[in-house]
């Protein structure tokens, strides 16, 4: 075999030689295989052929746009994970305390608490294999405890107040990855939902959201979409559609390759009529300008925050036999009103990738003075022919700065390095039968529940361990935050992912903007049928 491979090589090699002394053209696709297989063959040294084609695959897309990707069989399962919605595994939230697996929550139903494994367990080992004391990556830990569905592991864990380690025998099962952080009621008529992307369960897990909140008496909603990088094309127009009237268009996608695509509402939203803020900021990309766009272009709410990403380009996936896979940027996608949001390239990727640094230093995520459209690229709203602008992102009806005026080099540090989640979790280790002894709810926790200045001086102590000297001033500065992002990680970790947010939120610059217009029914109405952008 060894022989008829190398003979074939050389008969290529000739083939080359003779179209090359004939001057016959060669076709770039066979010149860049006789590359490879000239290179594989006759190189000085030993070469590692799949790493020399994946480098050159790389090398071909990296002279594109900077969303066309390369990805390994192991890289392409990361990537679709988060958006199919869910894996097989043991059901837990987890997170390091002191080089060992420590278990923050149990996915209800799944096969870890079935078992009987409860939050607090330490998981010491999987399989008779050491996951503590190793320093092991969390990406190694998650290997060992993820399969197939219906295949079986032993983990060992140690349980507060039990002096011998528990031996838990789990079998995997499908594991749910929810999009939805937090659907709540934010006043008596208002509906809060928090969406982090636009995965395949997306649009059913925002329905019941939304059902739920109108069965509560939501008359109003508030769709945060801020920080979501985006997801599906299709689930973000489904999404749309339930806000939108029937015709009225979502989006189109249009390439070289690509003829122009369509999608409209179909007329039979649930949520036409209800009065709507879409929160969106410089990191909400992708999907989440789809919906926000198509809001805004209808004029059908008003959108808050700050300019979003600006990514406008459609990439659809080639895979290969061995699980890895080209994401090529096939088409660009385009809001109601003909806007490509797509933001400019620059002149190479790294200047792409700085864009959202520069605004930083630009002034733009402060003022809304620092941001400058020209008119070539003004366009109005459909149906009340307000000023809009592509080039860039959709820049929100009303602009909320960012609000710097808490953050300090100590507070930057004590997160940056971990110190404030692990004495969270170390707090609630120790704490997590008393805090639910005395408060039956979260209701009641938001209530009563204070930091105490004896958590705050055992805070500041770990941090001087991990050698972040103390300073009054930033302290000073910070702590109102450092206060509520530790009860919201208390809350988050006893009762439920979601109250994290129903504390913060409270002091989120976003959502206040976002509820106070919603509540002032002559403002929010002026804002979506002024021709002059507010």
């Amino acid at each position: 075999m060894k022989y008829i491979a190398k003979f074939a090589f050389t008969a290529v090699l000739t083939a080359a030689s003779l179209i090359a002394s004939a001057q016959i053209k060669m076709t770039q696709s066979q010149k860049l295989k006789i590359a490879e297989m000239a290179v594989n063959e006759y190189y000085v040294d030993t070469v590692n052929e799949e790493k020399l084609v994946e480098d050159a695959i790389r090398g071909m897309l990296n002279e594109l746009d900077p969303h066309s990707s390369y990805s390994t069989p192991e890289e392409t399962k990361d990537l679709n994970e988060p958006l199919d919605g869910n894996f097989s595994g043991i059901g837990i939230q987890f997170n390091m305390k002191n080089d060992t697996l420590y278990v923050l929550q149990t996915i209800a139903g799944g096969p870890s608490e079935r078992v009987g494994i409860v939050a607090g367990d330490r998981i010491i080992a999987a399989n008779d294999t050491a996951i503590a004391g190793v320093k092991m990556k969390n990406s190694d830990i998650m290997k060992r405890l993820r399969g197939p569905k219906g295949t079986k592991v032993e983990v060992t864990v140690l349980r507060r107040n039990q002096p011998e380690p528990i031996r838990f025998r789990i079998t995997r099962d499908d594991i749910p990855l929810f999009s939805v952080d937090a659907a709540y009621m934010i006043d008596s008529k208002t509906g809060y939902i928090r969406l982090s992307r636009f995965a395949k369960t997306s649009y059913d897990e925002v329905m019941d959201a939304a059902t739920k909140l109108k069965k509560q008496g939501m008359k109003q909603l508030i769709f945060d979409i801020s920080d979501n990088g985006g997801g599906y094309l299709e689930i973000a127009t489904q999404i749309a559609n339930e806000f939108l009237d029937k015709d009225q268009l979502i989006v189109y996608t249009e390439g070289r390759r690509s003829p122009r695509h369509e999608e409209r509402a179909n007329g039979h939203g649930k949520f036409r009529d209800i009065d709507l803020v879409v929160v969106v900021n410089q990191y909400s990309a992708s999907a989440s300008e789809i919906l926000s766009g198509a809001i805004q272009d209808w004029d059908r709410g008003v959108v808050v925050g700050r300019r979003t990403f600006g990514k406008g380009l459609v990439q659809r996936p080639f895979p290969f036999p061995d699980g890895s896979m080209i994401r090529l940027t096939i088409s660009r996608y385009y809001t109601p009103s003909g806007r490509c949001i797509q933001k400019p390239y620059g002149k190479n990727h790294e200047e792409y990738s700085m864009d959202i640094y520069n605004r930083y230093t630009s002034g733009e995520l402060y003022s809304a003075d620092s941001i400058h459209f020209s008119d070539s690229l003004k366009v109005t709203t459909l149906r009340n022919q307000r000023t809009i602008y592509g080039g860039g992102g959709i820049m929100p009806d009303i602009f909320v700065p960012i609000d710097t005026t808490e953050y300090s080099k100590y507070y930057r540090d004590i997160v940056a390095k971990g110190v404030l989640n692990q004495y969270i979790i170390d707090y609630v280790d120790k704490n997590r039968t008393a805090i639910k002894a005395t408060y039956g709810n979260f209701n009641d926790y938001n209530a009563k529940f204070q930091i105490s200045d004896e958590m705050l001086e055992n805070l500041k102590a770990n941090a001087l361990n991990d050698s972040i000297g103390f300073n009054q001033k930033d302290f000073d500065t910070s702590k109102s935050l450092i206060c509520d992002i530790m009860k919201a990680l208390i809350a988050r970790d006893i009762f439920d992912n979601a109250d994290y947010y129903k504390v913060m939120n409270h002091r989120n610059k976003l959502v206040a903007e976002a509820l106070a217009v919603i509540n002032d029914k002559q403002r929010y109405k002026t804002i979506i049928s002024s021709q002059k952008k507010q």
